[in-house]
């Protein structure tokens, strides 16, 4: 079992001490796509896995999801959570044993999530009035909180909608204090994506556990195509997500430290360990 940087008690303190600078934010992996971000004015988490339901799930099944790094906190524990951002409907990214328990604790908060979901939000026992659908193109603002969220259409490995043409999968463009984050959620590369990102990402969080169809699960960017994607935003750093959670649906970063050797000298990679800090 892979053990987080900081964890539990250690974890939360860091996270309740961590005061950004202006036009700084700090943001925490929590492992597979699990990211939170903290600026002077708020704290936003993304795609939070924080439980052991998929390995219960799956318990005794052809696909057992044997967790590979250890929970860093859990979910009741978070309780100065403004947003919460769910980038699609799998339970890595949109958990039932993680999200009512966050909800709860951070009662103000609010969760953003593709419009398309918001009856699968409903069914899970979330407060409807909480939650907050976006689908490709439309934007979040709370000025309040110097923050805006814009939803871009991801694909997973389709660009999937519904019967309304809304999109089953995001991803999120975050500028937070003036920083500008780009969360990928489960994504292959798109004809259109770079455009729809645009320039000026100061930090592109991007998977790299690639497509197996032995897996039998929608595929994600493979680190070479991670690593070309950032190179074409011109991001100032590229952050890898989405291995090291389930052995049969993971990668060997080492990959990626190998394919990030091609980057522009601008680009910066950045491998955090589950539960390690980064300031940009």
């Amino acid at each position: 079992m892979i053990e987080p940087l900081l964890s539990d008690s250690f974890l939360l303190d860091q996270i309740q001490k961590t005061t950004p600078e202006p036009g700084q934010v700090a943001l925490w992996w929590l492992g597979q796509s699990g990211l939170l971000i903290k600026s002077r004015h708020a704290t936003v988490l993304i795609d939070p896995y924080l439980s052991e339901s998929l390995t219960a799930k799956y318990a005794g099944t052809t696909k057992p999801h044997i967790r590979m790094t250890r929970c860093p906190i859990q979910p009741s524990r978070l309780g100065m959570i403004d947003i919460v951002c769910c980038t699609h409907k799998h339970s890595d990214h949109m958990d039932p044993g993680t999200l009512p328990a966050v909800l709860q604790s951070s009662p103000g908060s609010l969760l953003i999530l593709p419009k398309a979901l918001i009856g699968h939000a409903t069914q899970m026992g979330l407060p409807p009035e909480r939650c907050l659908g976006l689908d490709h193109g439309e934007t979040f603002a709370m000025p309040e909180r110097q923050m805006t969220i814009k939803a871009i259409s991801a694909a997973h490995e389709g660009l999937d909608q519904n019967d309304s043409g809304e999109f089953l999968y995001l991803s999120f463009l975050i500028e937070i204090d003036g920083v500008k984050l780009f969360h990928s959620g489960d994504t292959i590369p798109w004809e259109g994506q770079q455009e729809a990102v645009g320039q000026g990402v100061d930090v592109a969080f991007l998977p790299i556990n690639g497509r197996d169809s032995s897996r039998r699960v929608p595929g994600n960017m493979t680190s070479d195509e991670a690593v070309e994607f950032a190179a074409s935003l011109r991001a100032r750093h590229v952050i890898p997500h989405h291995y090291d959670m389930f052995t049969f649906n993971t990668v060997d970063v080492n990959e990626f430290s190998h394919a990030a050797k091609r980057l522009p000298v601008e680009v910066k990679p950045v491998i955090l360990r589950c539960g390690e800090r980064f300031y940009i």
